[in-house]
């Protein structure tokens, strides 16, 4: 029994990329300082994966900055301010596009679908010039197969990179980006071309749109777009992934239908009334490839429970054409476990990371083929019996008070116009209330403080009393900005209340 895993984070263990970055960013370090890391942290990252016994383990899922950025790089679609002139696209353009420069501004971050993950908004528009401009795909391809790890290339696919884009400055907001699905497709097909040169054998097209609310223009959009594709992938097989909710009965019906589709990636965690249309109707000879190991949070599989869907859905696909992956790209959580060295051991026993949960993946598809490791299943069970019942988790008190909730308790007391005006009395803000978004920077003296008590060298008191000098600083400075609304700057999570005035904390969504 085969397995397989749709992405895995980029960042490093210990945030190797983050601190590469920000030091070549910084001018610390060079452009080849940042492709050294880059390069050790993609290499471990495959041998970690094959080492654990995965099939089919992706390549192309790494990123400096995120994975829609490097298809707009795919597809030279550089917006004219950052005055690209052609050819391969450099860190310099790359990085403009995601952060801006002293002349211009960076393109728009939105949210990666529902999740905390973000991404460059492309701007396109009719007379945007597409052109191949980045070979990344192709390279680490190469890149894998040069240490022996034979991958999976993964590519954001090419409806869904037209779904996920807007309209760019000047260009009507009724424009339809799906009518630029002829001028990509080309550039597709040569990254599809130089992929099979490079001896790939497989290809996945990530089209997460798919769970969306889907139009039939738009449904017709992915037919259409694979079948212009479907010459140029012959000879490969072609995995669609799609992730993070369920799909409708007719983006099923739009995804089994497509062309020259070889297997489909179907997220059955969130999606969970997908297994029931896999179970009514699976075309024959195509492979499922299974996402029953949740990639967005930060717990173990409950692992019997999983195999026993794989064991359903085995009755229904054929034993070799079920593939045991993840939900998504494990993206969306944490490295590893390993590192976690202050949890204790029960809290552990109920944790699984991307590394653990690359483990999870292979056992179960090794249970699937007979070859059920009794003692790894022995021990799940038991974290997950522990972790019901634990007083840790399992509060008697707050579940009583949630037994005797009423409908009424769901609603609030007083309207909307009533709390606003409780809200002013409390606050007396203007019409149009300032304040800022986000964190302050990390000061050099902030990281001193930080450093010396995490080395146990200074006590716990004198570091809250830095934190909160800090914390003073950002709010004076505020006060002299005349903001309304103070943040509390994030040095640490805490809330505070300095000098009479109210600090919001982002994070916790509340005022102190």
């Amino acid at each position: 029994m085969a397995s397989h895993i749709v992405g895995y984070p980029r960042m490093g263990p210990k945030r190797e990329l983050k601190f590469a970055l920000e030091s070549f960013w910084d001018k610390k370090s060079s452009a080849e300082d940042l492709k050294k890391v880059a390069a050790d942290l993609r290499s471990s990252i495959w041998k970690q994966m094959s080492g654990a016994g995965i099939k089919y383990i992706p390549s192309n899922t790494f990123s400096y900055y995120d994975q829609v950025l490097d298809t707009t790089s795919m597809l030279g679609a550089v917006p004219p301010r950052y005055n690209w002139t052609g050819g391969e696209i450099g860190y310099d353009t790359y990085f403009s596009m995601a952060r801006g420069n002293a002349s211009v501004p960076a393109m728009e971050m939105t949210k990666w679908f529902d999740t905390n993950y973000h991404f460059i908004v492309p701007e396109l528009g009719p007379d945007v010039k597409f052109s191949y401009a980045s070979h990344k795909a192709v390279d680490e391809f190469k890149e894998a197969k040069a240490l022996g790890v034979d991958t999976v290339p993964v590519l954001i696919g090419p409806v869904s990179y037209l779904l996920l884009s807007k309209p760019a400055k000047g260009v009507e907001k009724t424009f339809s980006l799906l009518s630029l699905l002829p001028k990509i497709i080309p550039i597709y097909k040569e990254v599809i071309s130089e992929l099979k040169a490079a001896g790939a054998s497989w290809i996945q097209f990530d089209e997460p749109t798919l769970v969306l609310d889907l139009d039939s223009q738009q449904l017709q959009a992915f037919t259409a777009a694979y079948a212009d594709l479907e010459l140029t992938l012959s000879g490969l097989n072609v995995l669609i992934e799609t992730y993070f909710a369920d799909l409708t009965p007719e983006a099923y019906n739009t995804l089994i239908g497509l062309k020259g589709v070889t297997a489909y990636g179907l997220d059955l965690v969130r999606g969970t009334q997908t297994t029931d249309l896999v179970k009514k109707d699976f075309p024959k000879g195509k492979y499922l490839f299974a996402g029953v190991v949740d990639g967005r949070n930060i717990w173990a599989n409950d692992l019997a429970s999983s195999l026993s869907t794989l064991q359903a859905l085995e009755a229904v696909v054929g034993k070799d054409k079920l593939v045991v992956s993840t939900s998504c790209s494990l993206l969306h959580t944490a490295v590893d476990l390993v590192n976690e060295t202050k949890l204790d051991d029960e809290i552990k026993s109920w944790l699984a990371f991307a590394a653990q949960k690359v483990v999870e993946v292979n056992a179960l598809a090794k249970a699937l083929a007979g070859q059920k490791d009794e003692a790894f299943f022995s021990s799940n069970a038991a974290a997950q019996a522990s972790r019901k019942s634990s007083p840790r988790v399992t509060n008697a008190a707050v579940q009583k008070a949630a037994d005797a909730l009423k409908g009424s308790d769901h609603r609030r007391a007083t309207n909307v116009s009533a709390r606003l005006d409780a809200q002013q009395k409390k606050l007396n803000l203007p019409i149009l209330p300032t304040t800022t978004i986000g964190s302050f920077p990390q000061t050099v003296e902030l990281r001193r403080v930080r450093r010396e008590f995490k080395a146990n060298k200074i006590s716990e008191d004198d570091y809250v009393k830095a934190i909160k000098e800090e914390i003073k600083k950002v709010v004076n400075l505020q006060e002299e900005l005349d903001i309304d609304v103070l943040v509390h700057g994030e040095p640490e999570a805490s809330i505070l209340q300095v000098n009479g005035r109210y600090i919001l904390c982002l994070y916790m969504g509340k005022v102190s």
